[in-house]
């Protein structure tokens, strides 16, 4: 007698493995592969998930077509939800009135900013921290995103490097507070820093001369 399994439940399929990557530019993933999307899906798609508690139709629709009538832009946003949910189903969810990111998908931004400094057992580099947000779009609504992350993302990087002057590992916070003041040469706290490392070392000079380049790119900024 043979003996058929029975096919597998609906509700026991393993859900797909999604990837959404903002920093250094767009990029989806399912499951390992590239999804290749419409600029006007990447853009909806960025849009909800640099908005962590979500945000309504509305305010999407306006901020991504702004010289639309009010119609057309909400219609523009439901054929753009549709093309999104044809080629990565449902990563977003969508109510009669609000967006939101699905909770499952893996976003580099939130992963970074959380303080995720891990995956898969290995420590992330602090040049994760240095990418820029979307830097080769040029939509109005994502400067005010990429200024709210670059703030953040300096944060972060003092973050660490005072956990890093705590664990008595100079060398590191050294790194960290220069890796600020790549992102911005004026930042005072990133500056003194360095020369707390410095001076954990022994290194008066270096600190000395840490303190000089601070007074000179305050110089610069005044000029």
């Amino acid at each position: 007698m043979t003996i058929t399994a029975p096919a597998p439940s609906p509700t026991s399929a393993v859900a797909p493995h999604v990837q959404l990557r903002l920093l250094g530019g767009f990029e989806l993933r399912i499951d390992g592969a590239v999804v290749d999307l419409q600029p006007a899906v990447k853009r909806l798609t960025a849009l909800v998930a640099l908005t962590p508690c979500g945000l309504s139709r509305d305010f999407a629709a306006f901020q991504l077509w702004p010289d639309k009538s009010e119609a057309r832009a909400r219609a523009n946003l439901r054929s753009t939800l549709w093309r999104l949910h044809q080629l990565a189903g449902d990563i977003l969810h969508a109510s009669a009135t609000h967006l939101r990111l699905d909770d499952s998908v893996s976003l580099d931004t939130r992963d970074v900013l959380a303080g995720a400094d891990a995956e898969d057992g290995v420590p992330r580099p602090f040049e994760t921290l240095m990418a820029d947000l979307l830097p080769d779009w040029y939509d109005e609504w994502i400067d005010v995103e990429r200024e709210r992350f670059r703030q953040l993302r300096l944060a972060r990087l003092e973050q660490r490097a005072h956990a890093a002057l705590a664990d008595r590992d100079a060398a590191t916070a050294i790194q960290l507070a220069l890796a600020a003041l790549a992102i911005d040469a004026t930042r005072e706290s990133a500056h003194r820093i360095v020369v707390r490392a410095h001076q954990a070392e022994g290194n008066e000079w270096e600190a000395e001369r840490e303190r000089s380049r601070y007074l000179r790119s305050q110089q610069e900024v005044v000029a």
